[in-house]
């Protein structure tokens, strides 16, 4: 099922849903695996998850994540939010060359 179509599935199935994810009794369905080459060759597999699986993901991690930012080390930069290595690196830097 394409993007465009879950619109539509939504609406007839999505109280099912719901009362699975509540109950502790929904799913994942099956996972695609897609290969992408590598720059310096080879292959790269990813597993990607059908639509509903990402719709259902996406909203938890909107629940989840500012919980869990808030409790984060302010020193903390790996796999954050409005963070990369380029403000770990700047910040190292102002300790280093103090």
């Amino acid at each position: 099922m394409g993007v465009d179509a879950f619109a539509e599935h939504a609406r007839q199935h999505w109280s099912g849903v719901a009362g699975k994810l509540q109950t502790g009794d929904y799913q994942p369905g099956a996972i695609r695996g897609v290969s992408i080459p590598k720059a310096q060759g080879g292959e790269r597999l990813l597993g990607i998850p059908n639509v509903q699986d990402r719709v259902i993901q996406q909203a938890i991690s909107q629940v989840l994540s500012p919980i869990f930012e808030a409790q984060f080390s302010d020193h903390s930069y790996g796999y954050r939010p409005g963070r990369s290595a380029h403000d770990a690196i700047q910040a190292a830097s102002r300790y280093v060359l103090k």
